[in-house]
């Protein structure tokens, strides 16, 4: 495993503290899979656990793969021991949908929020969710939500929240996600010959209303995300 401790300090710090006790939230995300995007999501949000006064959360967009909660689960001698799941909604809500909706043996709509739980990872200072696939039943697919009302929700219980979209080549979840997070950080592979996909994938987050900044990822290091300062708040 690479150690980015220095890299993400530089993120860290880059951020500054919360605007009125608001928890921020970061989204990351590559133009084409396999830059490193969900390495730096996760390295980030164990690194903003051990400096956060408030617990920090890793929500991860891919509603089919449950990777960042496979990630953490498979070394809990660098993020603890999982423990117990619980309802990944402060009250009820949910950045996606399920359709067609389910009903309990009582005739009551499932709520989409019952399909996402997260558990803490080495403590109370560390959560990362996980789509509960297991109770899809045959036919109902979950797809996001272009609502800003779960981080809404989410940002006064964590100091930060930081989301794993899926690569756009994959997934239109980044840009769908971009205008209801705080910032998002696009993850570029240093040895990357095409700037082309990175590019358009920056112009369609600032189109739909999103914030860019930019860290490059080439599986060793990351270079200085020195221009952060001057974009952020």
């Amino acid at each position: 495993m690479v150690n980015l401790t220095a890299e993400m300090a530089q993120l860290w710090a880059s951020l500054g503290p919360p605007a009125h006790g608001q928890g921020r939230v970061v989204q990351f995300v590559a133009a084409t899979r396999g830059e490193g995007a969900s390495t730096i999501a996760r390295e980030f949000a164990r690194f903003a656990a051990g400096r956060a006064s408030r617990p920090v959360w890793l929500v991860d967009l891919d509603l089919q793969g449950a990777g960042q909660h496979a990630a953490i689960a498979a070394e809990p001698q660098r993020y603890g021991l999982l423990g117990r799941p619980a309802a990944a909604s402060p009250a009820g809500e949910a950045f996606f949908t399920v359709q067609p909706s389910a009903r309990t043996p009582q005739g009551k709509t499932v709520p989409d929020a019952q399909y996402l739980c997260a558990q803490p990872a080495g403590g109370a200072k560390l959560w990362v969710t996980r789509f509960r696939r297991e109770m899809l039943r045959p036919g109902q697919n979950a797809q996001l939500l272009p609502s800003g009302d779960y981080w809404t929700a989410l940002r006064q219980h964590a100091e930060l929240v930081a989301v794993d979209a899926p690569s756009a080549d994959r997934s239109s979840a980044a840009t769908i996600v971009a205008p209801y997070v705080d910032l998002t950080v696009l993850v570029v592979s240093a040895d990357g010959k095409d700037t082309r996909a990175p590019a358009a994938l920056r112009d369609a987050i600032e189109q739909a209303g999103g914030r860019c900044a930019g860290i490059v990822f080439n599986r060793a290091t990351i270079d200085p995300p020195r221009f952060l300062k001057a974009i952020l708040p």
